[in-house]
């Protein structure tokens, strides 16, 4: 069996959504780039009982290996492999209040500045179509387009990562933030941030965590490191002439 340490990642990822609480049951599917094209979660296999001949290959031309079929929204995962260099992962969730949103056709805007961790502005609701067509997958691009991160309307959300870990965690975000969202509204009126102020966060996100860039005017300041060694003051020493 190919791929097999990946094929258990993408069982560990569906069942860590579960325990998280960002999916429920058989919903929600996970995919992982390989040279040959995708693996991805097989059709309404349990997570619990799912093991490594339950995750499908698939080809980037559509096509898939074994007898397992994969998940019936293979399409939308296709599409983002194809189209996105950036998409090394993809997992779609029915989390609760980001379904709330997306079933009221409702996007996320900057009411809070973490909304960059989508990679954009806000965080967009995309166009109702049937689950596991075509038109669902062409809805899902133009909403995702600039983004790592788009809802689906009266379905769930999706989101795309360097790998695994880092689609789960922004999957984890985008649940988050739609949570606080729904209730702010719930208060008032959110406030939002303007979008000069969200370029901004943006260009500052670039700096976020461990990716310090140097002569960035946007960089997060970063404080003075003490133990930082010191360079020896080396000295040439040139020969005296004879």
């Amino acid at each position: 069996m190919r791929h097999l340490a990946l094929r258990r990642a993408v069982i560990a990822t569906c069942r860590e959504m579960n325990r998280l609480g960002i999916n429920q049951g058989r919903s929600g599917n996970v995919s992982v780039r390989v040279p040959e094209g995708f693996l991805i979660t097989g059709s309404g296999i349990a997570y619990e009982a799912m093991e490594p001949r339950h995750v499908v290959e698939m080809d980037l031309d559509g096509g898939y290996r074994g007898e397992v079929l994969p998940s019936s929204e293979w399409r939308m995962h296709l599409d983002l492999m194809r189209t996105r260099a950036d998409a090394q992962a993809v997992v779609h969730t029915h989390s609760t209040y980001a379904t709330a949103l997306a079933c009221l056709r409702l996007g996320i805007p900057a009411f809070h500045y973490m909304v960059a961790v989508a990679g954009g502005p806000d965080i967009r609701c995309a166009e109702y179509a049937t689950f596991g067509t075509e038109a669902l997958s062409r809805a899902m691009l133009a909403a995702i387009e600039g983004r790592s991160a788009c809802l689906l309307a009266n379905h769930g959300a999706i989101v795309l990562g360097r790998s695994l870990e880092d689609a789960l965690g922004r999957a984890v975000e985008v649940e988050t933030l739609a949570k606080q969202y729904w209730i702010a509204r719930t208060l008032g009126a959110p406030t939002v941030l303007d979008e000069a102020e969200m370029a901004v966060v943006l260009a500052r996100f670039r700096s976020y965590g461990q990716h310090r860039q140097a002569n960035d005017p946007h960089a997060i300041e970063m404080p003075v490191r003490r133990d930082q060694p010191r360079r020896a003051n080396r000295r040439t020493t040139r020969a005296k002439p004879r």
